[in-house]
């Protein structure tokens, strides 16, 4: 006998209902970012202080001259780097509030028993989010910026020497970017196992691409990293790893594969 379960909202909405919905939650997610990039803005010299640390813990263990420094060429230089990371540190605070309008938008269309796991939702979003950009800062930034400094010194004996004269933007561009990269890949858990709550996919189609995503996720670390094996492998090795972590939860609590 098949299971009855409990019905979606009994309210049907129109498409012109949905298309307000979404412009009420966009309108809530885009006030939680201002209000994010104006904490970062007001914290943003200890929010640079951090981003810097792996910069420069690889400059003295690679023994480089003088002090590890940053620069900018035009005068307000400083100022958009400012802005850049302060968009992405406020994306980082506002994350919950932002993942809490995205279920608040869909819920509507799920059923009662699904919609008790919204706070499990926000929660587990944010934490992977948050942890993707941690672990980038921890574990990938030393082995990049290591890399990247271990390519200057004197070359031989003719007396011409690479020195690093690292900008602002250029810097914060680069971090940015990885740190936005990680923290989307640490998703992957969640985005599955939403796609396979709702019946999009199940954890036998997953498992059969489980090959093809390997060589998607080497050709991103390929990418998104710089050009050294190691680089690479801490960006591809933790997606597969998420990867097939994702298919196991799509077995434990997706819907089941039709027969045939």
């Amino acid at each position: 006998m098949a299971e009855v379960k409990d019905p979606p909202d009994e309210k049907v909405m129109s498409f012109w209902d949905h298309l307000d919905e979404l412009r009420s939650r966009l309108r809530k997610a885009i006030i939680g970012l201002v209000i994010g990039f104006g904490i970062a803005w007001a914290a943003r010299e200890q929010v640079l202080t951090i981003l810097v640390y792996p910069f420069h813990r690889a400059w003295i263990d690679q023994k480089l001259p003088g002090t590890p420094q940053l620069h900018f060429a035009a005068p307000s230089d400083a100022f958009t780097a400012y802005v850049h990371q302060s968009l992405i540190s406020g994306a980082v605070i506002a994350a919950p509030w932002v993942f809490w309008q995205l279920w608040a938008f869909v819920a509507p269309g799920l059923y009662a028993k699904e919609k008790k796991s919204a706070l499990a939702f926000v929660f587990s979003s944010t934490v992977l989010f948050i942890g993707g950009g941690l672990f980038g800062w921890r574990v990938a930034f030393p082995l990049a910026f290591n890399y990247f400094l271990s390519l200057s010194g004197d070359l031989g004996q003719n007396g011409v020497a690479i020195v690093p004269t690292v900008m602002m933007t250029d810097y914060l561009d680069f971090v940015g970017q990885l740190l936005l990269a990680f923290g989307v890949i640490f998703e992957i858990p969640i985005l599955s196992l939403f796609l396979s709550m709702a019946g999009i996919v199940n954890y036998k189609q997953m498992w059969r691409f489980g090959r093809w995503f390997i060589i998607i996720a080497f050709v991103v670390g390929a990418v998104l990293t710089p050009p050294d094996v190691t680089s690479q492998l801490v960006m591809a090795i933790p997606m597969c790893v998420l990867y097939f972590l994702s298919v196991g939860l799509a077995f434990l609590f997706g819907k089941r594969p039709r027969e045939g």
